[in-house]
């Protein structure tokens, strides 16, 4: 109950008023008492100037006490000792009521704190801003894998890298996008999920961000285990015909476990004999340069670095390109921005790279009468130089770019399915990487990223 003394002077002081009224007309009515009624009346309007006076008193303290509140001033507190039975419930009342709002506010300011502390020691980075790019939260995560101190606004982002900002900005909620970018002077793979909600006022979207270097990391255990299962079907299905014909054979030349006497072997024992060994000499030889394609793949040499030219490497590619079996089909042409740029790496495995890719290129090109190839070299960002060769040839589809640096997979008849895989591992022993982007229909190009 509210103020059980408040509504007792309340009903009293009207059932005063309704009384004098009673009187008052009685008296002007039935006696017609002119000094009566004049008394009555002033007692009248006394008793309902209290009524309004009381009433007006008691709401003043409480719109006093619901300004408080409105103000975010929970500290007030009101005397319970008044000499007044109704005021002092009344207060109490509202001490309650402000006690529980402290208590409240308390709750909230603890859970805005675990929230926040909770938001900081996560590994995946959090943002959230509204639909005019202000970034209302950023946690620590967030801003050491987009490598900035301070982040106030989408804006920044965009100064430190473009394509990031456009990536934010056209992302959907509940959509999630992969994005590559540079941060302290290595690359980095970046998942963003969004998801909105509407405040009284703005619309907010909550930003996740995360380095998935560890789920690549599975991605590559897992081409690995696909590799294995390659090995094990292929030297299977080397391996048992090679057991069941030397079998075959055994039982041509043995009659219950011992050997036959010459007089038995005739000119078909001798022809099923070298057909035999023909046939498990093929298997042998398939197996063996399947095994020498694994042996390539899996010890790729120690690269000896040096500091080098460009200029210089580019020059031996070309050499190298016009010696391949088909280039006449189509001339390289080189583009260097910067003739003094030099890279710290093995000229000869860089080489070998370059040349596979051509090759590569050129095959890729193999029924295009109009062939272009071109390598591009350039500074990347932070000063890190990037290799590019371009080719307009059919380009790869979407399916095939997750598994053309998959040991083993390959779309050409003859090709082996190492050349790639064996790139690649070169470029990671350099600390580096290689890229891949295509167009069907219009180019394809890979980036040796040192």
């Amino acid at each position: 109950m509210f103020s059980r003394n408040l509504y007792f002077n309340i009903i009293l002081r009207v059932l005063l008023i309704v009384i004098l009224s009673a009187l008052l007309c009685y008296f002007i009515l039935i006696y017609h008492s002119l000094r009566v009624s004049i008394i009555l009346l002033l007692m009248l309007t006394f008793s309902t100037a209290n009524l309004i006076s009381y009433l007006n008193s008691t709401n003043r303290k409480i719109r006093f006490f619901f300004d408080s509140v409105r103000n975010d001033d929970s500290n007030l507190a009101f005397p319970t000792e008044t000499g007044n039975a109704s005021l002092n419930e009344l207060y109490n009342s509202m001490n309650k009521v402000n006690k529980q709002i402290q208590q409240l506010k308390i709750e909230n300011r603890q859970q805005e704190q675990y929230f926040g502390t909770l938001l900081e020691h996560l590994a995946t980075g959090i943002i959230t801003y509204n639909d005019k790019g202000f970034i209302l939260h950023a946690n620590s995560a967030a801003k050491k894998l987009l490598s900035m101190d301070v982040l106030t606004h989408l804006q920044q982002i965009e100064r430190k890298d473009s394509k990031l900002f456009e990536t934010i900005n056209s992302i959907k909620p509940f959509e999630r996008k992969l994005i590559a970018i540079s941060a302290e002077g290595t690359e980095i793979q970046l998942s963003l999920k969004a998801t909105s909600f509407r405040t009284h006022s703005d619309e907010l979207v909550i930003l996740s961000i995360q380095d998935i270097k560890n789920e690549l990391d599975e991605k590559e255990i897992d081409s690995w285990m696909k590799l294995i299962r390659v090995l094990m079907h292929e030297i299977m299905n080397s391996i048992t015909p090679i057991t069941s014909l030397s079998e075959s054979l055994s039982n041509i030349f043995s009659s219950e476990g011992k050997p036959i006497s010459p007089g038995h072997v005739n000119a078909k024992t001798i022809a099923t004999t070298l057909l035999g060994l023909n046939v498990i000499k093929e298997q042998g030889n398939g197996l063996m340069s399947f095994v020498e394609s694994y042996r390539k793949l899996t010890r790729v040499p120690e690269p000896v670095k040096k500091l080098f030219k460009v200029s210089e490497l580019m020059r031996r590619v070309q050499v190298l390109y016009n010696s391949l079996e088909m280039s006449g089909s189509s001339d390289l042409s080189i583009s260097l921005a910067n003739p003094e740029l030099e890279i710290f790496a093995d000229q000869n495995l860089i080489s070998q790279v370059l040349i596979n890719l051509l090759k590569n290129a050129l095959e890729a090109n193999e029924n295009n009468a109009d062939t272009k190839i071109t390598i591009v070299v350039s500074d990347c960002l932070n000063n890190h130089p990037e290799i590019c060769v371009i080719d307009n040839g059919s380009g790869i589809t979407a399916e095939n770019l997750d598994e053309i640096f998959v040991p083993f997979f390959t779309t050409r008849q003859n090709g082996s399915g190492i050349g790639l895989s064996i790139s690649r591992q070169i470029m990671k022993v350099h600390g580096g990487n290689l890229k891949v982007k295509s167009v069907p229909g219009k180019e394809t190009v890979f980036c040796l990223s040192f």
